[in-house]
């Protein structure tokens, strides 16, 4: 594989020299695939990569973006996608977003929805556990939200990110879930009972070793954006 790659960058004009790569072509997954083709060793690496490259998700993983990466503010959306794309997409971006952070060094904010997908498999699992560890070198300031905290304590990775978060929020939990938490956060009975039972916009607040209960109300123009009812 290394070598079919160092291969496809060089028909493209491109070598591990090169410092500026902005005026060149970037080859896609398929001129990766017709390298392989031409390997008599790499059939079974052709075989699993055809899916993305032919198939439905050639669209996805085989193009050229479609994304304008120059604004100020990016949002990646994988809602639509297939539940076993999900990961793999999330992986792809997360990527592409560390190696922006590390070009070059100033203060930004990266927001993970929905990161228990990431949770889900080793190896994202573990790339996301290693951009926490490394973000404050480079200004990154990480936020994780997910819906299934249980997710994150039964990874090996999850629950070092949990526990090393500087600031925690927790909303309503369900009884099959409390007692999980209770271990990672060392919940008090009060808290279990207020996590049980707490209402829309009242959370349970960690910075630090500090435990505090907090309703949080929105602002008019804020809820005109957050409440989604025609009511």
């Amino acid at each position: 594989m290394e070598k079919a790659l160092i291969t496809t960058y060089s028909l493209k004009w491109i070598t591990l020299e090169d410092d500026d790569i902005r005026w060149k072509e970037i080859p896609i997954m398929k001129d990766l695939q017709d390298v392989l083709e031409t390997m008599d060793w790499a059939s079974d690496l052709v075989k699993r990569i055809e899916k993305y490259t032919t198939w439905i998700f050639s669209g996805i993983f085989s193009n050229k973006t479609n994304v304008d990466l120059t604004e100020w503010l990016q949002v990646f959306s994988i809602r639509d996608l297939d539940d076993m794309m999900r990961p793999i997409a999330m992986y792809v971006i997360l990527n592409h977003i560390w190696n922006k952070v590390r070009s070059k060094n100033k203060k930004r904010l990266l927001v993970i929805d929905e990161a228990w997908n990431i949770m889900q498999h080793e190896d994202s699992a573990k790339f996301l556990f290693g951009l926490v560890k490394r973000a404050r070198k480079y200004n990154l300031w990480i936020t994780t939200i997910t819906q299934d905290v249980e997710d994150f304590v039964n990874s090996p990775y999850g629950k070092p990110i949990l526990t090393n978060s500087s600031i925690q929020l927790l909303l309503k939990q369900s009884s099959a879930s409390i007692d999980v938490l209770e271990n990672v956060y060392k919940l008090t009975w009060q808290e279990k009972y207020i996590l049980l039972n707490a209402a829309v916009w009242q959370w349970l607040f960690f910075a630090g070793m500090e435990h505090v209960w907090i309703q949080v109300v929105a602002s008019f123009y804020e809820e005109q954006v957050i409440v989604s009812s025609n009511e």
